[in-house]
């Protein structure tokens, strides 16, 4: 009996597009192909039912599913090159995920709790950030091709849609954190939506900022204790006062657009737009993943 779904085909290596003959129904996918997309399709689920638990009231739970959606963006990619799994629809599938669990989710969840107190102010802001999430990734696809300079490599074009849902959240971590500023519900909802439509300018922007990609994975014999110490105490800090963390973590994030700003102006400076490799003593190993 002939199936009735059409065949899974990943393209081959090298393959740009175009017509192609219809391959086997019976030919075999390896599971190194079906695993990083089923890790993608998990990470939508987990955004969706945290916009349904918004809807609920439940705001702690619907932000958690969208940090854990945003974990699960950024192991599926590095899954599939450690089981040399990728392929062109893990990397639409992988774009459209994007779209629903850091641009239209993080829109009806600030929607739900607060941006309905500003009446259609609120909406337009959430529609707004939604379609500026899409222009951002819609943009990053199409210049993932796109010769440049292997320093430019350390900084995104604009705030990638993983960190702009992190930063969205900002007036949830305000509210849960006991931050009310005294202010009624309008007031509050009025500056959520301005600041929804400011993180939604930060991701459409061009605005240089940190990709964190090409950080060493070595660290200094000296800073070894240091840095566990660091680590250990964000997580610590994150169980013990979670949402006090979270402003925090926020506001640091945006101090460091400010440094990447000016590393980003000093590179420029330093070697150029040309399009040519760094000297090997300062090349890094890139992760063409992720938006």
């Amino acid at each position: 009996m002939k199936s009735p779904f059409q065949p899974f085909e990943p393209p081959a290596p090298g393959y740009e597009g175009g017509e192609r003959a219809a391959p086997s129904e019976k030919r075999r996918i390896p599971l190194r192909h079906i695993v990083p997309n089923l890790i993608t399709i998990v990470a939508i689920c987990a955004g969706m039912t945290g916009m349904r638990l918004a809807f609920e009231g439940r705001f702690e739970l619907a932000v958690g599913l969208v940090i854990a959606a945003a974990l699960l963006d950024g192991i599926d990619g590095r899954i599939a090159r450690m089981m040399k799994g990728q392929s062109r629809f893990g990397a639409e599938m992988d774009s459209l995920a994007d779209i629903v669990n850091f641009g239209v989710v993080p829109a009806m969840v600030l929607y739900a709790y607060s941006l309905h107190d500003a009446g259609s102010a609120g909406w337009i802001a959430a529609l707004l950030y939604a379609a500026t999430c899409a222009l951002r990734l819609a943009r990053f696809n199409t210049m993932l091709d796109a010769p440049k300079p292997a320093w430019q490599t350390k900084f995104f074009t604009g705030v990638p849609a993983p960190a702009g849902a992190g930063l969205a959240f900002f007036p949830v971590y305000l509210g849960f954190s006991g931050f009310d500023f005294g202010i009624g519900p309008r007031p509050a909802a009025l500056f959520a939506a301005a600041y929804l439509l400011f993180v939604g300018f930060l991701m459409a922007s061009r605005i240089p900022t940190f990709s964190g990609k090409t950080i060493s994975i070595r660290v200094r014999r000296d800073l070894v204790i240091p840095v566990t110490l660091c680590v250990v105490l964000y997580i610590v800090l994150l169980a013990s006062f979670l949402w006090e963390t979270l402003v925090v973590t926020v506001i640091a994030y945006f101090v460091s657009i400010l440094f990447s700003m000016r590393d980003y102006r000093r590179s420029v400076r330093r070697y150029g737009m040309a399009v040519e490799p760094l000297p090997t003593d300062e090349r890094t190993d890139t992760d063409p993943s992720g938006a």
